[in-house]
C-alpha cells in the first residue's frame, strides 16, 4: 500500500513493543506470511487431508507417517499454526490498511495546487505556450474544459509580478479509483482470511479448549454417545458429513477430528426417500441425486427437496451438500465354493456392514474358526479393455517409435496414448476373512464372468493383503453353462487319489494299444507321477506343493539340463490329456455328457490347468461367489453452516475491484500555470502519472493541444 516496507512506528513504549508493533505492520511480514499460507496450501492439495492414519503409514512409512501427524500436514487447514499465521496475517494486513488509509484518504481529497512554477518544469511531460486572452478567462477555459473530460478540477488564484491576483493555477486530477484498489485489495485479504477462521475448525477448537468438548474414538451407536462428544444446535460454524440409507433418516453430523470424531447435533433430520444414480452407456455416471425430506425438530414441518452434486439445498442457514453414495446395508446372498481340500461349500446370508462366524473350516489360519466381514457391494463395475491383448512393452528397442511416442502426448487435452475400451462387468462384492488373530485378508469377488479376450470367459477373485496392494486375480474359467461348477467338479476330482488314477487309466486306454502291456504301464506310471505332483500335499511351510512350479522343481532336481526341453514337452503332453480325462470323469460323474473335442474345450482346458495351478496359493479355504442381493443405497451429505460464506463473497468482490483498480485504473494529475508576461498571457502544463506508459504519453500530447495549443510533445517524450 506503499512505497516503502516499514511498518507503524509508535513514538511511545517500550523498544521491544515498537519493534514489534512496526513488523508486525510491515508490509514484509504480511508477504512472508502469505508465502508461508501458498507453501500450506500447496502441501494441503498434493496431501490427501483427513485420511485414516493407517493409509499414509503404507504410502509412506511409519517414520514420514509419524512427521506428518506432529506437523498435522494430514490437516493443514484446521492445524493451530495455519490458523495462527491466517490470525496473524489478519492482524498484520488491519495495521497496514489502519497507517496508510488516512493519508491515501487525504492525497485523495487534496488537488495539490500549490505546487510550484518551477516544479512543473521537472516533470516528464511539460509543455508552455502563448495564450491570446487574458490570465483569468484563459484559466476558466482550460477548467471548463477539463471539467468537461471528467477531471475534478480546482483554480487558485496567485499573486505575481504583474500584480496582485494575476496569476491562475488550474489543479485538475483523475483516476482517484486506482488509490482505492489498494484499500479494497487489502481489506479483501482481510475480509477472506477472517471468513476463513470463521468457516475453519477455530469456533470448534475454541469449544474444545474452553467448553470441555472432547473427540469420541469408540464404537457404538450414535445415541449412546456423550454430550462431552456432541456439539449444540446452536453452534455458529461447523461442517460435517451425514450419511442417510434409503428408507431411513438421521440428524447426527460427524465431525471428524485428527484424534477421533465429535457429533453435530442438527436442528432437523433428513430422510433419504431415494437415491438416484444416472449412467452413460458405458456405465460411467453422470448424475447423483437424493430425494429427501427436512423434518424440522421444532414444528415438525416436512420439506421435501432434491440434492444433486452442485446443488445444494438449504434449510435455516444450514446448506446440505450431495457429497458422495455408500451402501445402506445390501442383503447379500453368498456361496462358498471350496478352494482346499477339506472345505465344505456353504451357503452364507448377511448385510453389507455386517459380519458373520465360519467354522469348521479346513486350512483356515489360527484353528478352524474365520469371521467373515461383509464390507461392499457395487453393482456397477466400468472396465477399460481397451489395451486388452496388445503389446505395449517397449523394451523392444525395434518396437520404440520416438516420434509417434512424442506426437501421441500432443495435441488436445483429451487425447490418450491408449485407446479406450470402457465396458460395465456387472457387480460385485469386496468381503474379509478375519482369522482367530485378528489378521484379515481383503478379498475382491465379481459376480458375472468377464471376457478378457483369452477367449473363455472367467470369474476373477480377488485378493489383497493390505488396502496399499493392487488386488490379484484368481482367473477361474467358466463351464458351458456359464458357471464355477466345471472348475471346481475338476478340482474335487483332482483332490481324489482313487478319481486321479481312474482319470490316468482311462488316459493310458486311449493313448496305448491295449497289446503294448509294457507301454501302457510305463504311461500310466509318468501319468499318475505327473498328475500327483500337480495335484500336491497342500501347503507345506507356507510353499504350496503343487501345480505347475511343482512339476519345474520335479523336472530341474531329475531331469539333466540338456535333456528338459525334450522331457518336459513331453511331460506336460501327459499332464495335459490326464487332466482333460479328469474333466471327463468329473462330468460323468455329474450325469453330463463329455466334452467335445472342439476350440472351445481347448480353450477351457488352456485356462483351467493355469486355474488349477494358481488355486495352490490361493489364501482362504472359501472363496465366496455372490449369487443374489437385494441393493440398499444411502447418500452422504455434507451439512455446513458457514457464517463466514458471506464475508469471503464480499472479500472477493473487493479484490477482483481492487485488482482491476490498480492494474487498469491510472491516476493522473494535471497543473496548468496560467500568468500574464511581457504583455501575453503565458502558460505552463505538466502531466503526471502513477505508471509510465504509451497512453499517458498520448494524452498529454492530445490535452497539450487541447488546452494551451501546444503543437507538438516536448522534447524527450514519446
Amino acid at each position: 500500500m506503499s512505497d516503502n516496507t516499514q511498518g507503524l512506528r509508535m513514538k511511545s513504549g517500550s523498544q521491544a513493543l515498537r519493534a514489534g508493533v512496526e513488523l508486525l505492520s510491515s508490509m514484509r511480514f504480511a508477504i512472508s506470511l502469505l508465502t508461508v499460507i501458498c507453501i500450506a496450501s500447496v502441501i494441503g492439495t498434493v496431501l490427501k487431508q483427513h485420511e485414516p492414519a493407517v493409509n499414509y503409514v503404507n504410502q509412506f512409512g511409519p517414520f514420514w507417517a509419524e512427521v506428518f501427524g506432529a506437523l498435522q500436514l494430514n490437516a493443514v487447514y484446521s492445524a493451530w499454526w495455519f490458523l495462527l499465521i491466517l490470525a496473524f496475517l489478519v492482524i498484520s494486513t488491519s495495521l497496514c490498511i489502519a497507517r496508510n488509509t488516512p493519508k491515501i484518504l487525504v492525497d485523495l481529497r487534496a488537488y495539490k495546487e500549490n505546487i510550484r512554477e518551477l516544479s512543473l518544469k521537472a516533470f516528464h511531460h511539460k509543455a508552455e505556450a502563448v495564450l491570446p486572452e487574458p490570465a483569468e478567462a484563459e484559466a476558466r477555459r482550460i477548467g471548463t474544459l477539463l471539467a468537461g473530460g471528467g477531471w475534478k478540477v480546482r483554480l487558485q488564484q496567485r499573486d505575481t509580478a504583474a500584480g496582485p491576483g494575476t496569476g491562475w493555477m488550474v489543479a485538475a486530477k483523475a483516476g482517484a479509483a486506482n488509490k482505492l484498489g489498494y484499500i479494497a485489495a487489502h481489506s479483501a485479504i482481510v475480509l477472506v482470511c477472517v471468513g476463513g477462521l470463521l468457516d475453519g475448525d477455530l469456533i470448534v477448537r475454541a469449544q474444545m479448549l474452553l467448553g470441555g468438548k472432547t473427540p469420541y474414538q469408540g464404537g457404538g451407536l450414535i445415541a449412546d454417545v456423550k454430550p462431552e462428544h456432541r456439539l449444540s444446535e446452536r453452534n455458529p460454524t461447523f461442517r460435517g458429513n451425514l450419511l442417510v440409507a434409503e428408507g431411513t433418516q438421521s440428524s447426527t453430523a460427524i465431525l471428524n477430528q485428527s484424534d477421533g470424531v465429535l457429533l453435530q447435533d442438527l436442528p432437523f433430520a433428513i430422510e433419504l426417500k431415494k437415491f438416484i444414480v444416472e449412467h452413460y452407456s458405458t456405465g460411467m455416471p453422470k448424475l447423483f441425486a437424493s430425494e429427501i425430506v427436512i423434518h424440522d425438530k421444532a414444528t415438525g414441518e416436512k420439506t421435501p427437496a432434491r440434492v444433486e452434486v452442485n446443488h445444494p439445498a438449504s434449510y435455516k442457514g444450514i446448506e446440505i451438500y450431495q457429497s458422495s453414495f455408500d451402501d445402506g446395508g445390501s442383503q447379500l446372498k453368498l456361496r462358498g465354493v471350496p478352494m482346499v481340500a477339506g472345505a465344505k461349500p456353504i451357503e452364507v446370508q448377511g448385510v453389507v456392514g455386517g459380519s458373520t462366524q465360519l467354522v469348521n473350516q479346513g486350512g483356515a489360519a489360527g484353528g478352524d474358526s474365520l469371521t467373515l466381514e461383509f464390507t461392499a457391494l457395487r453393482t456397477i463395475n466400468v472396465e477399460n479393455f481397451g489395451a486388452a491383448g496388445s503389446d505395449t512393452s517397449g523394451v523392444d528397442v525395434r518396437k520404440v517409435d520416438l516420434r509417434e511416442s512424442v506426437e501421441s502426448r500432443l495435441g488436445a487435452a483429451n487425447k490418450t496414448v491408449t485407446k479406450k475400451e470402457l465396458r460395465n462387468v456387472g457387480p460385485s462384492v469386496s468381503y474379509k476373512l478375519r482369522d482367530a488373530s485378528g489378521q484379515a485378508r481383503e478379498f475382491h469377488n465379481y459376480m458375472l464372468p468377464v471376457d478378457t479376450g483369452d477367449g473363455v470367459p472367467v470369474f476373477l477373485l480377488g485378493v489383497r493383503e493390505t488396502p496399499a496392494e493392487p488386488f490379484r486375480y484368481l482367473r477361474v474359467p467358466a463351464d458351458d453353462k456359464g458357471s464355477m461348477d466345471g472348475f471346481l467338479r475338476m478340482k474335487s476330482v483332482l483332490a481324489d487319489p482313487d478319481a486321479r488314477e481312474a482319470a490316468v487309466r482311462r488316459y493310458v486306454a486311449q493313448a496305448i494299444d491295449t497289446s503294448r502291456a509294457d507301454l501302457a504301464e510305463q504311461l500310466q506310471q509318468s501319468a499318475s507321477r505327473a498328475l500327483a505332483l500337480f495335484a500336491g500335499r497342500g501347503v507345506v511351510d507356507g510353499k504350496p506343493t503343487g501345480g505347475l512350479q511343482a512339476v519345474s522343481d520335479f523336472m530341474e532336481a531329475n531331469v539333466p539340463e540338456a535333456e528338459r526341453a525334450r522331457a518336459g514337452e513331453v511331460l506336460v503332453r501327459i499332464l495335459n490329456g490326464t487332466l482333460f480325462e479328469v474333466a471327463q470323469l468329473s462330468r460323468q460323474r455329474a450325469g453330463l455328457p463329455p466334452l467335445p473335442q472342439d476350440d472351445q474345450t481347448r480353450a477351457f482346458m488352456t485356462q483351467a490347468v493355469l486355474s488349477l495351478s494358481d488355486a495352490q496359493i490361493y489364501p482362504a479355504p472359501l472363496a465366496f461367489e455372490l449369487k443374489d442381493f437385494t441393493q440398499v443405497q444411502a447418500s452422504v451429505f455434507q451439512v455446513a453452516r458457514a457464517p463466514g460464506k458471506s464475508i469471503v463473497y464480499l472479500g472477493c468482490a473487493l479484490l477482483i475491484m481492487g485488482v482491476f483498480a490498480m492494474l487498469y485504473v491510472r491516476e493522473r494529475r494535471v497543473w496548468v500555470w496560467v500568468m500574464p508576461q511581457a504583455g501575453v498571457t503565458h502558460a505552463t502544463m505538466a502531466l503526471s502519472s502513477n505508471r509510465k506508459t504509451m497512453d499517458g504519453d498520448r494524452e498529454f500530447v492530445q490535452l497539450a493541444q487541447k488546452l494551451i495549443g501546444a503543437g507538438k510533445a516536448p522534447e524527450g517524450n514519446a
